[in-house]
């Protein structure tokens, strides 16, 4: 591969992550599709599935934690758009990836962004659906994206922190993409 592409589309891990980030974007439309056209959620209002979890249909028109609600179809194509852009950037910063936690790390977030981004496009809203909860401690309401976000930034802060903030220096390294 020339130079460019090296640097912007295919690094040496970027099967790695194509291939985990389509799992967990096919993993998370799958359940969607199930909880909402096969156990008809919104039907069956909330379902008690454990003591601490529960079922319960919640369309997020926002972004993490229902953040800035878009309800008109400007901001909703706006954050379908930005979700792209996103995991447009982070594909390109896993061509980079120098460590395969980071590239894990990267693709589950990859994924999970698609995943919802898929959702705004479809539906206009994320499609959550899942509801833990202990005595009055109550957690917000999530689908497999949002947990694959949530893993994928704890990957990342795990691996800058493990790396160390000279990692690149002390290896000796010239290339972004050997194995670390």
């Amino acid at each position: 591969m020339d130079g460019w592409t090296a640097r912007w589309l295919w690094g040496s891990r970027s099967g790695f992550v194509a291939a985990v980030a389509l799992a967990g974007f096919v993993l998370d439309q799958a359940t969607k599709l199930w909880v909402l056209f096969v156990f008809d959620l919104p039907a069956r209002g909330s379902v008690a599935v454990l003591p601490v979890l529960d079922l319960v249909m919640v369309w997020n028109r926002g972004i993490s934690y229902g953040l800035f609600q878009q309800d008109g179809p400007v901001g909703r194509w706006a954050l379908a758009l930005f979700t792209l852009a996103a995991a447009v950037g982070l594909w390109i910063w896993s061509v980079r990836a120098t460590t395969r936690l980071a590239a894990l790390a990267l693709a589950l977030v990859i994924g999970g962004a698609l995943g919802n981004g898929v959702d705004r496009f479809a539906y206009g809203a994320v499609a959550d659906f899942v509801h833990i909860h202990v005595g009055t401690f109550s957690w917000y309401v999530f689908n497999l994206a949002d947990a694959w976000i949530v893993a994928g930034v704890a990957g990342l802060l795990y691996d800058g922190f493990a790396s160390g903030p000279n990692n690149a220096a002390k290896s000796g390294s010239k290339d972004p993409n050997a194995d670390g």
